[in-house]
């Protein structure tokens, strides 16, 4: 026998709630798909953030080999080793955080001299050799907002841009795409808006005073997704990063000029 509300339900109806039912699994489906692609963004972002490394301690960029970072900072590669309790010295990630001075109470050995004869390594720029753009005409993007522009990409210890203006100032997206975050939950970010353009580009919006857009939502070049502010931060200002497969780029190359 049929229960009560079963039986009330005309035969007719059937596809229609079938559909129904299609379209709200369909939309859980989504709705986890960007929430699991959120988490694996901002994990890239806490590791490649912008937040300064204390001193005594270096974190691994792109790269990077322990033998650089060791000949960068004047040290050997088993100091670091031993200080970082190191198992493998072929293994470091990008993102890890490295003690690069001896921790209180032990001794810093000196890196072994070089061979006599031998002609010391040419020094290179680290803004030129770390600094990385994408590929021309890969992506045409409008500035995410007006304002000053009082610190620019340098690819060590800035990843992206911050254009300064008053608290309030439209913040909009700066090529079309998807909200893949708008929150507050990655420190040192603020109110953060991050927008996913295509399999490869991603920009990143933050210390916002206002978000006005949700996570799954469409928005178009220029479209207003917040508003300026200075959440997390001391001064009102935008942070503009854009990404490229992963990996932080200069913007300016994308941007019209000023």
């Amino acid at each position: 026998m049929l229960s009560p509300s079963a039986s009330t339900l005309p035969i007719s109806a059937l596809p229609a709630a079938a559909a129904s039912a299609d379209a709200r699994q369909d939309r859980r489906c989504f709705r986890l798909w960007m929430c699991v692609l959120a988490v694996a963004l901002l994990a890239l972002l806490s590791a490649c953030g912008t937040t300064k490394v204390q001193p005594g301690y270096y974190r691994v960029q792109s790269g990077d080999t322990l033998t650089q970072i060791a000949r960068k900072q004047g040290t050997s590669v088993s100091n670091l080793v031993r200080w970082n309790k190191l198992s493998n010295s072929n293994s470091i990630e990008v993102g890890q955080l490295l003690r690069v001075e001896p921790p209180a109470g032990q001794a810093r050995t000196s890196p072994p001299p070089s061979k006599a004869g031998s002609k010391p390594a040419p020094k290179s720029s680290t803004s030129s050799a770390r600094r990385r753009t994408a590929p021309p005409s890969a992506i045409s993007l409008v500035w995410p907002a007006q304002g000053k522009v009082t610190r620019g990409y340098d690819g060590s210890g800035s990843n992206g841009i911050v254009i300064s203006n008053s608290s309030g100032t439209p913040v909009v997206a700066a090529a079309q795409g998807t909200v893949a975050y708008s929150g507050s939950g990655l420190r040192g970010y603020g109110h953060l808006v991050i927008v996913k353009h295509n399999a490869s580009f991603l920009s990143i919006y933050a210390h916002n005073s206002k978000l006005l857009v949700k996570e799954g939502q469409r928005v178009s070049q220029g479209q207003k997704i917040a508003e300026m502010g200075n959440s997390d931060s001391k001064q009102v200002g935008l942070y503009f990063e854009l990404r490229y497969d992963g990996q932080a780029v200069d913007p300016a190359g994308s941007l019209p000029p000023k």
